[in-house]
């Protein structure tokens, strides 16, 4: 699938086995972080993407949670990093949490950050909102409005 929001390869998950296409895409190096938005489904594929010393951000659950970690298992695939980021951890401080919402606004400002809009629904359908993101319908953010 060709790159559309300024990144320099897309894979998706499920046309193919990803810790192999990210060795492809990566000219055998992987990846430094991966990003895993799923959960279950996609957790140990998001650790065999991993280059040495390399970071999971598994910050997803749709498909289930995560499973457990065996710490060994980190060094054995080459001295990873992994965290599981919450939105009470980063939202406990408000002046942090104002600060990194204005550098995420100005990144955006600047055209450094594209967010990609899929659709947006007035506040009184946000039922058809949550049917649609349950039903995997969507392709990119799903904005309320009221």
């Amino acid at each position: 699938m060709p790159p559309s929001s300024g990144e320099d390869a897309t894979i998706v998950w499920g046309k193919g086995d990803l810790p192999k296409q990210v060795v492809e895409i990566t000219g055998g190096k992987k990846a430094n972080v991966v990003f895993d938005p799923i959960g279950r489904a996609t957790f140990e594929a998001s650790l065999d993407s991993l280059r040495p010393r390399g970071l999971l951000v598994s910050f997803g659950a749709s498909s289930g949670t995560p499973p457990p970690v065996e710490i060994g298992a980190l060094n054995a695939k080459g001295s990873l990093f992994l965290t599981r980021p919450s939105i009470a951890a980063h939202t406990a401080d408000p002046a942090e949490y104002r600060q990194r919402a204005d550098d995420v606004l100005t990144a955006v400002a600047k055209g450094i950050m594209r967010p990609s809009i899929w659709r947006t629904y007035p506040l009184a359908e946000v039922s058809k909102a949550h049917a649609d993101l349950e039903g995997g319908r969507s392709h990119g953010a799903i904005v309320l409005t009221v």
